[in-house]
């Protein structure tokens, strides 16, 4: 399985994915500039966190006019794998591919921290090693990471489970004490209908290297690797 990790003007977690995806999982990983506009050799496609383009106007809404986005729209579309991170899961919502929008914070300050999720499904290649309503613990560092959407929208992706991560209480309690920006119904992560795209606000890249004192993220980039490599074994 091959990574590709898209690189913006302001993009500053881009090296933290790929040494998780290259040095620590040993897949191979390239970075994309995002100039590029073929990105046929690449199985999953990364859109990492960071402050693409300054965050000038709105986070991600410059990013979504990259030349290389339009080819990530298609990876997508052609039933490939994007995964974006923070700023990341902001570009792909401006772009269409999930649906929503991440606006500031409840107490408009930017957050820096760590948070307990739990993991709403494991049907997905995404979260195959996570067992169902598993609560682990990743970082957070942003400012407009509280995730909106009208009714009619957050209805269709609760029908349909598209919900992948919420934030939860230690204990796993879903409620107002355990959301750190206000987000939906504490939305923390969400996938399209198909399930091969997913966008999340926690970065599960921080919490990757045992070194770092977490291992919870990288059950996320094993689930895909694993997932993957059944389907292509079965081939």
């Amino acid at each position: 399985m091959k990574f590709g990790i898209v690189v913006f003007p302001g993009s500053n977690c881009d090296r933290d994915v790929a040494w998780v995806t290259q040095g620590i999982l040993k897949q191979p990983t390239r970075m994309i500039w995002h100039q590029e506009t073929d990105i046929s050799d690449i199985d999953v496609v990364v859109l990492p966190g960071g402050f693409s383009y300054g965050d000038y106007l709105r986070c991600g809404a410059l990013a979504r006019f990259s030349p290389v986005m339009q080819a990530v729209v298609k990876h997508a579309q052609n039933g490939k794998f994007v995964l974006g991170i923070c700023n990341g899961f902001q570009v792909l919502t401006e772009a269409g591919l999930l649906p929503g929008a991440l606006i500031r914070n409840r107490d408009l300050h930017f957050i820096c921290d760590r948070v307990t999720l739990k993991s709403e499904r494991t049907d997905l290649p995404w979260t195959s090693a996570y067992s169902c309503g598993q609560i682990i613990t990743l970082p957070i560092a942003h400012g407009e990471g509280r995730y909106y959407a009208d009714e009619n929208t957050l209805a269709h992706l609760e029908n349909n489970r598209q919900v992948v991560f919420r934030y939860c209480t230690p204990t796993g309690e879903v409620s107002e004490a355990g959301n750190p920006n206000g987000s939906l119904n504490n939305i923390a992560g969400i996938c399209n209908q198909q399930g091969n795209v997913i966008g999340m606000m926690p970065h599960p890249e921080r919490a990757s290297d045992p070194l770092l004192g977490s291992t919870d993220g990288i059950k996320l980039f094993e689930g895909i690797i694993a997932a993957t490599s059944l389907v292509a074994a079965a081939r």
